[in-house]
């Protein structure tokens, strides 16, 4: 291979892997979808072979691609801290993790407001779940998270999201007696938890019908009838699914923020902003009938 490795598709293929796909990427990267789609297509002309698949808003990377993708976080890495000892760089990178429940609205929102905020300064994202966000906030590999949580959980809750049962549009859903199918994340998960515990507490019996890592995978499955999943309303309702008014009201789950220790007061201050206005337009949002 002769071609150089251009930094800038390297940041681009990092960012559709913490992102989560595509869409989220060009959000986090102010760039649009199509642009994004370029970079990946430059370095698979490198390598002349597929790197990235599309699945829906997510992806899948080939062994190529994740081959590559450790490779160009090790360059990124490399290239930024000789950049900093350079003192070229003067202004460290703010990384900020979201929920993926939250991610599709409040990326665009998050970035103009920390660009406003402290420009000149390079924003960085991660999407993914909860819990893995608190332990990248824990050990100081993201300077701020925005999770779900209880409001007896650590950091500054913005607000609440209200939890709805969904099912397909066209599920049948289970006879009296029969166990209902839960489609739910993979442990550790607290609406998991929740849900499992509520339907029991009504005295209805459960069985996992499926499981996912992914927030796109759980509602992909709940779309093609597998089974039932409690979710968090973000003013939008999931394409394909319709709420179960049958099962109980398990009422609502905190959105929350959460920083490093030693984190710039004023990035938290704005983060919690975003996050308050966010909620604003969902609770907005609810009371115009679907």
């Amino acid at each position: 291979m002769t071609d150089p490795l251009d930094l800038v598709h390297l940041r681009t293929l990092v960012a559709i892997a913490d992102c989560g796909g595509f869409h989220r990427a060009a959000a986090a990267l102010h760039l649009s979808q199509s642009t994004v789609s370029q970079h990946v297509r430059a370095l698979e002309k490198v390598f002349k072979e597929p790197l990235v698949h599309k699945a829906g808003r997510g992806t899948t990377f080939t062994p190529a691609g994740d081959a590559l993708l450790v490779e160009a976080r090790r360059i990124l890495a490399v290239h930024d801290q000789a950049l900093q000892r350079l003192e070229i760089a003067t202004d460290p990178v703010i990384v900020l993790g979201c929920t993926e429940h939250a991610a599709d609205q409040m990326l665009p929102e998050l970035l103009v407001a920390l660009r406003a905020a402290f420009p000149g300064r390079a924003v960085r994202f991660r999407i993914a779940r909860s819990t893995q966000l608190e332990e990248g906030v824990a050990r100081g590999l993201l300077d701020l998270a925005i999770v779900l949580g209880s409001s007896q959980a650590a950091g500054t809750e913005v607000g609440q999201l209200k939890l709805s049962w969904y099912a397909g549009v066209a599920s049948v859903l289970p006879e009296e007696g029969r166990p209902w199918p839960v489609v739910a994340f993979e442990e550790p998960c607290g609406l998991r938890q929740r849900a499992l515990q509520g339907l029991h507490e009504q005295g209805r019996t459960t069985v996992i019908a499926a499981e996912s890592g992914s927030l796109e995978g759980v509602v992909a499955a709940v779309r093609a009838g597998i089974g039932v999943a409690l979710l968090p309303g973000t003013g939008r309702r999931p394409e394909g699914l319709r709420v179960v008014e049958e099962l109980p009201d398990l009422g609502s789950i905190g959105l929350r923020v959460v920083a490093r220790r030693g984190a710039d007061r004023a990035l938290e201050q704005a983060v919690c902003r975003v996050g308050q206005t966010f909620l604003t337009g969902v609770t907005r949002l609810r009371r115009v009938p679907a």
